[in-house]
């Protein structure tokens, strides 16, 4: 079976009904010992935008959750997001801004990050969690199901997917879900919260600041 879906996601509210959708994301930092996955932690007030030529994912799984975390002036706030889980994937022409605002003298200041272009392998990543706000794509997904329990999803639960991070999660584990054996996505623009990943192997990388607002997309 397979389900091709294009188009963005926009949280006004969590009543969520989901539909099919994936994402792709390097955050800077994040690379732990393969396996040993994170507990959830408080996000930043600074979400940042990604885009990649394709991702190519096994294992795939998607829920809804709450990321607890900051402003910028640091007051207490939560996002709704979409954790989309991959047991591994497969990233061309990667690319992650993120841009701070209001610096003294400077002004916005734009980190931009690039990996697996041209020239290089491409970006692989293992237990990948990536907690997605907005994202548009081009997706098909290899024996979808929709409409399982999100604490079903992983292989060891007879599931499909990668199952659910675990750890301070703020997640309903009898709440709705998707999985798929396998799923292909290209043309990716989004806007991610955080990501989480046993292992991520970025080749070509390259980091650049400068002022401005600079973004992927």
């Amino acid at each position: 079976m397979q389900s091709q879906v294009r188009g963005g996601t926009r949280w006004k509210r969590f009543a969520v009904v989901m539909v099919p959708s994936v994402a792709a994301t390097a955050a800077i930092g994040v690379a732990l010992a393969q396996g040993a996955l994170a507990a959830s932690f408080s996000v930043s007030g600074q979400s940042f935008k990604v885009t990649a030529d394709s991702l190519n994912g096994q294992g795939f799984s998607q829920y809804g959750a709450i990321d607890s975390g900051y402003t910028l002036d640091g007051k207490k706030t939560a996002h709704p997001v979409a954790v989309s889980a991959f047991k591994s994937a497969s990233i061309t022409n990667m690319c992650q801004s993120v841009v701070t605002p209001n610096i003294p003298l400077l002004g916005s200041v734009s980190l931009i990050l690039r990996a697996g272009g041209a020239g290089h392998d491409a970006v692989q990543a293992e237990n990948l969690y990536i907690d997605v706000e907005d994202l548009q794509a081009d997706a098909t997904f290899h024996n979808i199901d929709i409409g399982v329990a999100a604490g079903d999803t992983s292989t060891e639960k007879g599931g499909k997917g990668a199952g659910m991070k675990g750890g301070s999660e703020q997640a309903n584990p009898y709440g709705f879900a998707q999985q798929a054996e396998s799923a292909e996505l290209t043309h990716v623009q989004q806007t991610a919260w955080a990501t989480t990943a046993g292992t991520f192997k970025l080749s070509g990388l390259k980091m650049s600041v400068s002022t401005g607002t600079k973004e992927c997309y």
